[in-house]
């Protein structure tokens, strides 16, 4: 999904002749493409988001903000694409969102919310491999999980809103388009 969406914004970038860029993270900065015009680049920038293989599991958004923030010296619209599961960044997404038009794309997956009634599951968690037994036919443990993700969604829209920060919900099992299409219309 989020190749879906940075080839989208590509591609609305080259229509109107912007210049894209491309800078990929896990826990640190593993590529970075500067911002540049033409179909050539945006091209690149696709082929580049579907090719690459992340070196690390982990997450620092924080880092990565701050690298945009060092290597971006004109202002830009900065697309961050992430499902957001990460800790301390939004003192750097305040500081990014000062110096440049910051919108977060927050990738959803609706898996994470139903879980199905599938009795004891292992859950490894995809960035540390720590793991967890759980017992997901307890309808008490999904209803509390559900609460628990709606909470933490609702806290990180707030807070960003607060730093001047646009929120784009995408759900994985869907397009991209209808709720870029809905930013962009709102932003026109």
């Amino acid at each position: 999904m989020a190749a879906e969406v940075a080839g989208l914004l590509a591609f609305s970038a080259i229509r109107n002749n912007d210049k894209v860029g491309l800078m990929m993270f896990a826990d640190e900065v593993e590529m970075y493409i500067p911002p540049e015009r033409g179909r050539r680049q945006g091209l690149r920038v696709i082929r580049e988001m579907l090719a690459h293989r992340p070196r690390s599991r982990g997450t620092d958004i924080a880092g990565a903000l701050e690298f945009v923030s060092r290597v971006l010296t004109r202002r830009a619209i900065v697309f961050l694409i992430s499902d957001f599961h990460d800790e301390a960044y939004l003192r750097p997404m305040s500081v990014a969102a000062r110096r440049h038009d910051l919108v977060a794309v927050r990738l959803i997956d609706p898996r994470e919310r139903d879980l199905p009634p599938a009795g004891l599951v292992e859950m490894v968690d995809a960035e540390d491999g720590s793991h967890l037994l759980v017992d997901t036919s307890s309808e008490v443990y999904r209803r509390r999980l559900r609460e628990v993700l709606a909470a933490r969604r609702e806290e990180q829209r707030r807070e960003m809103t607060r730093r001047g920060v646009d929120l784009i919900d995408i759900p994985t099992d869907g397009t991209a388009v209808d709720p870029l299409a809905g930013f962009f219309e709102l932003r026109r």
